[in-house]
């Protein structure tokens, strides 16, 4: 497996800032690496948890999705999400595992055979979902290899990254990436690399192109806005640096571009579901 070059390291710790992992949680484990060079326009980076919960307790998972399709197989389902354009909630129970492909921006409309328009905040059985564009006896091979895998012992990182090599492998027939494609991951990349874009408007002065042309794109490529992904880097942002314990909520604020701490609260707490204080407050942090 390729090792990451430094812009793909340090977005791999951009991504752990959607993670709004409770620090105590010591449930689960979660392998996270690069794709082959080939696939690095169609997937993001793969990642496999592998938990154990004791019995009659849960383990909440919230995630602030990054804007980009998953593809998950686990032990029970297989299935293809779409954005979601709040927060992400997964509850686990009990012992088990799945392997992730978080893929790039392009990626979903070449899978699903069309646009992504209706599917934020949905996800259907893999086999269904690609059905049009891959045969389903392919389909299904693949998942249950990929189960025949992780079986044995689904925390060892031997297995782990054979079953990531097998989804890796089914992935390179939606290869090569259209230009459309190309446009739309270089346009998501631009949002989360560059901290001084915060208007749309700025987005579309980088691209040379008008707000409608952006809007009519994100909307087909991801089902999503353009106004979508800046607030979604802006709140990546927010948790990070309330995570690091080294400033002020106050001082996040500034720097991300609002008009003051209450707006940040606002928009943090109606996504999150917990003011910026509490989410501080499990790193030790201060506001």
């Amino acid at each position: 497996m390729n090792e990451p070059d430094t812009a793909t390291a340090r977005r791999h710790d951009d991504v752990e800032r959607a993670h709004l992992v409770d620090p105590a949680d010591r449930t689960y484990r979660i392998g996270r690496w690069s794709p082959d060079d080939d696939l690095r326009d169609l997937v993001r980076r793969y990642w496999v948890p592998t938990w154990s919960v004791p019995a009659g307790q849960e383990a909440e998972q919230r995630v602030l999705q990054h804007p980009a399709c998953l593809l998950v197989v686990a032990d029970s389902y297989a299935r293809l999400y779409g954005v979601t354009p709040g927060l992400s909630t997964t509850t686990l129970r009990g012992t088990g595992w799945a392997v992730g492909v978080m893929l790039r921006p392009a990626a979903g409309a070449l899978l699903l055979g069309g646009p992504l328009t209706a599917w934020a905040g949905r996800h259907a059985p893999l086999v269904d979902a690609l059905a049009a564009t891959a045969p389903r006896p392919e389909l299904e091979a693949c998942v249950a290899d990929v189960r025949a895998t992780m079986t044995p012992d689904p925390t060892d990182p031997v297995h782990q990254h054979a079953a990531t090599d097998l989804v890796g492998d089914l992935l390179r027939r939606w290869l090569p990436v259209d230009d459309e494609g190309l446009l739309v991951n270089a346009v998501v990349a631009t949002v989360e690399d560059d901290p001084g874009i915060v208007r749309v408007a700025q987005l579309c002065e980088r691209f040379g192109t008008a707000e409608r042309t952006l809007q009519r794109l994100v909307r087909r490529r991801l089902g999503i806005t353009p106004r979508w992904l800046v607030q979604r880097r802006r709140l990546h942002e927010a948790a990070g640096a309330l995570r690091e314990r080294t400033t002020t909520l106050a001082d996040v604020a500034a720097r991300l571009g609002y008009a003051d701490e209450a707006h940040l609260s606002r928009d943090f707490r109606r996504v999150t579901g917990m003011t910026p204080g509490a989410f501080s407050a499990r790193f030790g942090g201060r506001t």
